[in-house]
């Protein structure tokens, strides 16, 4: 399977934690969306388009030293990255690899206890195809979580400029709105809208009826 390089998440991606806006922006979805994962100590999380890492330190503290965190991306800097990340905490329960967003369930062994997507579904291609995969390989009763971002609202109305701008730089698709699948799918979601609309968090038990997702061999 070829796997696309991401242009936009290529030189600029050493950058990338600094350039974001994660603090004053963008953090705050993504700790709203773990703190709703409930996660407990041993489970055993897939993080999609997992970048830099920025998940990691939350994720690898909410399930311990007997659980795993499995990062998942297609850029190879943005996992250099990540991988720096890895080092520097010395996390022996987090790794990463390689692979498509879109063809998951070729490159991943489930079930897993969560799923998350923070700001990177309205980016992928396949992103259809992304989300199908990824809640098929979620354990009966596990969560799987959305975070991303539309056009704020209210008084941040003004900021809509800069938003488009950088959308069209990130390669974000905020017409998606990729939260409603977990919506639309999921037993009892919770949706919280922050930052005047700008970030939006979806998080969801899958069915505990289905079947468990496709377990098949990590690449």
């Amino acid at each position: 399977m070829r796997i696309p390089r991401p242009r936009r998440y290529g030189p600029g991606a050493r950058f990338y934690d600094v350039l974001s806006l994660e603090r004053p922006l963008y953090r705050s979805g993504r700790v709203l969306a773990i703190e709703w994962l409930q996660l407990s100590a041993g489970d055993r999380v897939l993080d999609v388009g997992c970048g830099t890492g920025l998940n990691f330190p939350l994720l690898a503290d909410a399930v311990g030293p007997h659980g795993s965190v499995l990062g998942v991306d297609a850029s190879p800097p943005m996992l250099a990255g990540a991988l720096g990340r890895i080092d520097r905490h010395g996390w022996t329960t987090v790794r990463v690899i390689r692979a498509d967003a879109a063809h998951l369930a070729t490159a991943v062994t489930g079930p897993f206890d969560a799923v998350i997507f923070t700001y990177s579904l309205a980016v992928v291609g396949g992103w259809e195809q992304a989300w199908a995969q990824a809640l098929a390989l979620v354990r009966p009763g596990g969560r799987i979580a959305v975070v991303d971002t539309s056009m704020p609202e209210g008084a941040w109305r003004l900021l809509r400029p800069l938003a488009g701008l950088m959308f069209v730089i990130g390669g974000v698709h905020p017409s998606r709105q990729v939260w409603s699948f977990v919506l639309e799918a999921t037993d009892n979601p919770r949706h919280a809208v922050l930052q005047s609309g700008h970030v939006h968090v979806a998080v969801g038990s899958v069915h505990a009826r289905r079947p468990a997702g496709p377990s098949v061999t990590t690449s």
